[in-house]
């Protein structure tokens, strides 16, 4: 069975390798520092790497894509994760007070799960079934009491609040997820379930 360290060095090589073949030509992203192109050396070739055509290379990023289409496909059916649009949600089953699943999603390479439509809400609803706890979502509440917002400062187009929701007047600025898939404004200090977003 594929780890999730095996999808990691396959997305990291991924990410390094599109960008030079992204409009169907090397780029100048390189060369590595030190490295000077010779006669009949392309300046996209890296040091340690064998040299690949473009036919090759193509090939090779299809083939990663393949790969990495196939273990999304693997951790959704094990559970590990839920899709909704273009998003992919995740949670390790840990919990954390609202700042440190901040930080915990950001050292991910996500954020913390925000949803904006109720597909997505659903999405992340489906862990906080699985592990029976409330998550908190990407939501606090803005300058004015009672007024919510992403965390980037954007309007909230969707919500789904609990009956008489929110009701901390200022006291309670996060928002948290229950486990019908309502919302509700609590403390920040509190632990719950960690779903981040990539």
């Amino acid at each position: 069975m594929p780890s999730l360290q095996l999808f990691h060095q396959i997305l990291g090589l991924m990410l390094l390798l599109l960008p030079c073949y992204a409009h169907g030509k090397p780029t100048q992203i390189f060369p590595v520092p030190g490295f000077k192109a010779e006669r009949g050396i392309s300046q996209a070739y890296l040091p340690g790497f064998p040299s690949v055509a473009g036919s090759e290379m193509d090939d090779a990023v299809l083939q990663l894509k393949d790969r990495i289409s196939k273990l999304e496909g693997v951790l959704y059916l094990q559970g590990k994760i839920t899709k909704s649009g273009g998003k992919i949600f995740a949670t390790s089953g840990k919990t954390a007070d609202f700042h440190a699943t901040v930080k915990m999603c950001q050292e991910a390479g996500g954020c913390i799960a925000s949803p904006r439509n109720a597909d997505e809400n659903a999405a992340i609803l489906h862990f906080v079934k699985q592990f029976n706890r409330y998550a908190y979502l990407g939501i606090k509440e803005s300058l004015i009491p009672g007024t919510f917002q992403f965390l980037n400062g954007g309007e909230l187009s969707y919500t789904n609040w609990y009956s008489h929701e929110p009701s901390g007047k200022g006291e309670e600025e996060c928002v948290e997820m229950y486990t019908d898939g309502t919302w509700n404004d609590r403390r920040c200090n509190q632990n719950r379930l960690v779903v981040c977003q990539f």
